[in-house]
């Protein structure tokens, strides 16, 4: 099998960013890996590696659509065990999610995949819509939000369950397939690829990179294109109109008694 994996670069969220005219001021905002393509990276290698032997049931691409010169997170993800990587030198600024999934879903067709694994949504704007998105342009079944992944060699099937609000939804997509993850799917015994022992549990969240990872990042290759290598054209069909801060919140008021309370809730918010 092979498994294709979304990658991105984000500012840090635990940092302030500045505002400047018309957006937000990048110029001193340290670059960190996407939180949720970590745990998709980790699923991928949960799904290709056999705990206690050598076999490898897949190989892990992983792919971002960035500057060439700003790839220091596709050699982490590499470091991470990843076999190899895929970089459409674009800017992403310049791109909306519809080019973006364009890119992605040429990628997938060129390297003729069996599964897109892709974060639920990148952190620095919560879209949530690429997977779908690429899911769509591919004509694939999809199930996005997964908590779990049991996969069904045999059946060449993929069983994915998710957390609804009365409950667990559990869904069978044949492969080939999209998957979008949350961030359970990292709990020690979300993944199981039916080769991994079941009674295996993996350390909590993504892995560290190993100095021996780290080493063999360097010698894995990352193949380099253009959008055009692609059939796609760099545009975007959507603006942002603007960027502001949000306003800031008034002092909360205090009060005796219940009534009082009502009274405040009734007359003055109009929220009941």
């Amino acid at each position: 099998m092979k498994i294709l994996v979304t990658v991105k670069r984000i500012p840090d969220p635990d940092e302030s960013l500045k505002f400047a005219a018309g957006g937000l001021d990048y110029s001193a905002s340290k670059w960190v890996p996407n939180a949720f393509d970590e745990y998709a990276v980790e699923t991928a290698l949960r799904l290709a590696e056999v705990v206690g032997g050598t076999q490898r049931l897949a190989e892990v691409i992983v792919l971002s659509i960035c500057p060439e010169a700003s790839r220091q997170h596709v050699t982490q993800f590499l470091a991470m065990g990843a076999d190899r990587g895929v970089i459409v030198d674009a800017d992403p600024d310049k791109l909306d999610t519809v080019a973006v999934s364009k890119l992605i879903a040429a990628v997938f067709k060129k390297e003729a995949c069996d599964l897109l694994i892709a974060g639920k949504l990148s952190q620095d704007n919560e879209g949530s819509q690429v997977a779908q998105r690429v899911a769509g342009i591919l004509g694939l079944p999809q199930a996005c939000f997964a908590a779990t992944i049991d996969w069904d060699q045999t059946g060449r099937a993929l069983n994915v369950t998710r957390e609804v609000d009365d409950g667990v939804e559990t869904k069978r997509v044949p492969l080939p397939a999209v998957v979008s993850v949350d961030l359970r799917i990292v709990l020690p015994k979300s993944v199981r690829n039916g080769s991994t022992p079941a009674t295996h549990a993996y350390n909590e969240g993504p892995r560290l990179a190993s100095l021996k990872g780290i080493t063999m990042a360097k010698r894995k290759p990352v193949a380099v294109l253009k959008p055009a290598d692609l059939g796609v054209a760099a545009t975007a069909t959507e603006q942002s109109v603007g960027v502001a801060a949000p306003p800031k919140r008034k002092a909360g008021q205090k009060v005796k008694t219940v009534e009082e309370l009502f009274e405040k809730l009734t007359k003055e918010a109009k929220v009941l």
